[in-house]
C-alpha cells in the first residue's frame, strides 16, 4: 500500500469515527471540567471517565440510567473500535468495527474526543 493510499484511509477512518460520534465538535476536553456554579449546563451532569488501555483508550460516560462506552484497542496489526449505548439494562447501540492498521495516538485521542463531544451534544439536544 503506498503512502498516499494510507493517508487517505487514515483520513477516511477519522471522518467515519467523527461522523458516528456526531459531528458537533466543541472546545471541551476528554476530562470532565469543574463546573462553574453560576452557569449550569447539561454536560456537567455527565460523569466522564477516560482510561488508557494499552496503546488505545476507553471512555465511559454516565448520566442517570444512561451509559455510553467506547473502546479503541490498538495492536500493531489493527484497531478495533467498540461503541455502546445503554439505558438501564437495555442496549440501544452495540457496534464494533475493525480496521486493518494501527491508529496513531493522535487518531485515538481524536476519536475519543469526538465521541465525548457527540454524547455531550446528544444530551444537550434532549434537554
Amino acid at each position: 500500500m503506498n503512502r498516499r493510499s494510507l493517508a487517505q484511509r487514515s483520513l477516511a477512518l477519522l471522518g467515519l469515527v467523527a461522523m458516528t460520534a456526531l459531528p458537533l465538535l466543541d472546545a471541551g476536553s476528554a476530562k470532565a471540567a469543574d463546573p462553574a456554579p453560576s452557569s449550569p449546563r447539561a454536560d456537567e451532569e455527565l460523569q466522564v471517565e477516560v482510561t488508557k488501555k494499552g496503546l488505545g483508550k476507553e471512555v465511559s460516560i454516565h448520566k442517570g440510567s444512561k451509559e455510553w462506552y467506547m473502546m479503541v484497542e490498538v495492536t500493531p496489526e489493527n484497531t478495533v473500535i467498540v461503541r455502546q449505548e445503554k439505558d438501564s439494562e437495555t442496549f440501544l447501540l452495540d457496534e464494533s468495527e475493525t480496521h486493518d492498521r494501527a491508529m496513531t495516538a493522535g487518531e485515538v485521542d481524536a476519536a475519543i474526543d469526538a465521541f465525548i463531544n457527540g454524547v455531550k451534544a446528544q444530551v444537550r439536544k434532549r434537554k
